[in-house]
């Protein structure tokens, strides 16, 4: 392999060793043409190069053009354009800055010296000619121009950082403290103005149902019209008020108060019926990294997890439920014309043949076996939030009520 190697590239056939030879030779030829010192004939060459002058067959002509490409760019950073010429009796400044960095280090004026030597005694600015100098100290004058700017930007991005995570930790905040205050008014019914009870439901211009709100909801009932129920995991950070309203997206920033809030709230899907019952029914909530809402949901990626926490309590504002974990697992958001099982969409099975179907499907996708099985006829209940193992993605939780 050896004989195979050129300018440290090995290849692994004749052919290609005799291809890369011949690149070598013509950049040999390019080498000996044009001078690398000279601004002008490098961003000229490279020109030349890009407009396939100059074709090579091997890796050795693509490395010997990102060598030019990087040696021009240098050269129109500092300035340079293809008519620039440096007088041919010094050294060029590419030179120094791309072969002996210790020396430009040198070269660079010291605030102990006013400007006439460089620093850790290297050689006296004025040791260079006139133009040299001119070209020395340009540069470092861009130097501290990009440097005053990268200060400005770095100090624009940590302000905006720090407001960033002010307004998070306010939002945090604010709302583990409002809901501490609602889990206090969970079962008071002091504050209820007058009973709840006897509330009548309109679904229908035909049909008036009247229902009776828990008692140990009626004062949060009375404060907002749109909670629905309350869901709670023991052990766990989840213990929040659920809310429905006409659409899927008032509350994905709006908390139960009604105030704009990062943290939404956790809301029934619309079209989810607690009183004409749906097979299914779905809450939505937002995966946060402080912990909040369903920031903690995706722990029941572990069997162990979810073994110490099988049970979940569901009550809707007119009766309670208690379910137990069935299936675990990933899913995302498809596009229409997508034909797969989309978990978001079963709402209801109108047969038994489609309900095992769904239940197939979840199987199928569950991360580990609970050993909990549904039977049409059951009532489900599924928690989603959103999952950043993939674009779109969500973690889903579906337990079946035994209460």
């Amino acid at each position: 392999m050896k004989g195979f190697e050129v300018a440290g590239r090995r290849f692994r056939t004749e052919e290609d060793y005799k291809a890369a030879l011949r690149d070598q030779a013509k950049i040999e030829t390019i080498r000996s043409q044009v001078h690398m010192e000279q601004p002008g004939e490098v961003i000229t060459l490279y020109a030349d190069m890009q407009a396939g002058k100059y074709r090579f067959e091997t890796v050795i002509g693509n490395d010997f053009d990102d060598e030019i490409y990087e040696l021009a760019q240098e050269y129109k950073r500092q300035g340079y354009n293809k008519d620039s010429k440096l007088p041919t009796s010094r050294k060029s400044f590419h030179k120094i800055k791309k072969k002996d960095p210790e020396t430009l280090s040198a070269v660079r004026p010291d605030k102990n010296d006013g400007g006439r030597h460089g620093k850790n005694d290297g050689k006296p600015l004025d040791s260079y000619d006139k133009d040299m100098q001119k070209v020395i100290l340009q540069e470092l004058k861009k130097r501290e121009k990009r440097r005053k700017l990268m200060i400005i930007l770095c100090s624009v991005v940590a302000l905006g950082c720090f407001a960033y995570f002010g307004v998070y930790y306010f939002f945090a905040d604010r709302t583990e403290s409002d809901y501490e205050t609602l889990a206090a008014l969970k079962g008071n019914t002091s504050l209820a103005a007058g009973s709840s009870a006897g509330v009548t439901v309109h679904y229908t211009e035909e049909e008036d149902i009247e229902l009776n709100v828990l008692e140990e909801y009626q004062t949060l009932y009375n404060k907002n019209k749109s909670l629905i129920g309350w869901l709670k995991i023991d052990d766990t950070n989840i213990d929040y008020p659920v809310m429905q309203t006409v659409n899927n997206e008032y509350y994905l920033d709006h908390n139960y108060n009604q105030e704009y809030d990062k943290n939404g709230s956790l809301f029934l899907d619309k079209d989810c019926d607690v009183v004409h019952r749906n097979t299914n029914l779905i809450i939505y909530g937002h995966h946060m990294k402080s912990g909040k809402m369903f920031g903690g949901l995706n722990k029941y990626s572990s069997e162990d997890y979810c073994r110490k926490h099988s049970t979940i309590q569901f009550d809707t504002i007119y009766e309670k439920g208690t379910y137990e974990v069935m299936y675990v697992f990933r899913s995302r958001i498809y596009n229409e014309d997508e034909i797969v099982f989309k978990y978001y969409q079963f709402l209801d099975a109108a047969s038994e043949k489609e309900f095992n179907s769904n239940m197939q499907e979840m199987a199928a996708l569950s991360l580990y076996d609970t050993g909990v099985t549904a039977a049409y006829g059951d009532e489900l209940l599924t928690l989603s939030t959103c999952d950043s193992s993939e674009e779109d993605g969500r973690f889903v939780v579906v337990a079946k009520r035994v209460n």
